[in-house]
């Protein structure tokens, strides 16, 4: 349980991190550069998964024995590109259906988003609790 809980303590600092770069990228985007919210909401959250990957499989998880670093690559890919459909399906529920500010939204849309994240990667790509 210890292992468990540092491990989601290292996974909560690299992912307010990707936050920061997720959120402040859309802001910016949309902001300054005009483009679509849901537009921003994809590119940031692109450039921040590919920060989370450098930063996970290196302080958060523990790589697996006989996985290797190509198909551990693909592994994250596509749980990120899952993790971006249910990231841009919350966007677009919060801002379009029911007219929330999408910089509202899209807290929430990372908070459900980042527990897909957290499991999946611990089902998948985590060899911390292997022998």
């Amino acid at each position: 349980m210890k292992k468990l809980l540092a491990q989601i303590m290292k996974f909560s600092v690299v992912g307010v991190i990707a936050f920061l770069i997720d959120y402040g990228l859309m802001i910016l985007l949309t902001e300054v550069f005009h483009v679509d919210y849901l537009v921003s909401a994809t590119v940031s959250f692109t450039v921040a998964v590919v920060f989370n990957y450098l930063a996970s499989m290196r302080y958060v998880f523990k790589h697996k024995e006989g996985l290797s670093r190509k198909r551990e690559f693909i592994i994250f890919v596509v749980l990120s590109v899952i993790g971006l459909g249910l990231n841009d399906l919350f966007m677009w529920i919060g801002v379009s259906l029911f007219g929330i500010d999408y910089r509202i939204t899209k807290i929430a849309a990372t908070f459900i988003v980042t527990i897909w994240n957290f499991t999946t990667r611990k089902i998948f790509l985590d060899a911390t609790d292997q022998k």
